[in-house]
């Protein structure tokens, strides 16, 4: 009878499994992606600051981000990434477009959908059959044998569910607002690299018409 038992609780979960739920077919789950590029003034990461000071005015998230400061061999730069919800877009790349030189701007787009409607059914399906077990469970006249059996699919349910909906919660944050990946680069400044570079930064600060003229003298003659 354990074994019957086992076997028609298996048989009805494969049931629940396999029934269908699709979603209207107009609905479509699209994830899209923003690539910008940005060269800034190379003094400050001002750009990047202003830019994550910026996302928390409105709905937007900084999911990553990093800087690196300036030394005296490499520029300031930094990157980040965003997820916004599409109606704030556009104020968010006029912000950014203010910051600096827009160079380069790329979209990529991924259509999740059939991974959407397959989730949605997963999680309806174990969510009945959850029920299901539940409901088995609280009969009186349930066998101590058949008790340990069912509680041990409903824990495999429960489990299978949270996992099912934890990823429902993932492409849902990826379909409904948009991933936006910025990068920082500095401006570069003729002659201010190579083994003239601390000459040239020495002459540049001390302002003077003369100085400048030579730094760019030197500039040419750099590598």
């Amino acid at each position: 009878m354990g074994c019957d038992k086992a076997a028609k609780l298996t048989s009805a979960r494969m049931e629940y499994m396999s029934a269908s739920s699709p979603l209207p077919r107009a609905q479509r789950f699209i994830a899209v992606k923003h690539k910008l590029e940005l060269v800034a003034p190379d003094s400050k990461s001002e750009a990047w600051e202003s830019t994550v000071n910026f996302c928390g005015t409105f709905q937007c998230v900084v999911v990553a981000s990093s800087i690196t400061t300036k030394t005296r061999d490499t520029a300031a730069s930094g990157s980040m990434v965003l997820r916004v919800i599409p109606e704030d877009l556009k104020k968010l790349f006029d912000h950014v477009q203010k910051l600096g030189n827009l160079v380069q701007h790329t979209t990529e787009s991924e259509d999740k959908t059939a991974v959407v409607i397959d989730t949605d059914a997963k999680i309806k399906n174990l969510t009945s059959f959850r029920d299901s077990l539940r409901t088995m469970l609280a009969r009186p006249s349930v066998t101590v044998k058949d008790f340990v059996e069912i509680q041990k699919q409903l824990t495999d349910v429960q489990s299978e569910l949270d996992s099912e909906t934890a990823q429902r919660k993932i492409l849902a944050n990826e379909t409904e607002k948009v991933a936006v990946e910025i990068t920082f680069a500095a401006e570069r400044t003729p002659g201010r690299s190579g083994a003239f570079a601390p000459i040239w930064e020495a002459l540049r600060e001390s302002g003077s018409d003369m100085a400048v003229s030579v730094a760019w003298l030197i500039s040419l003659l750099s590598p």
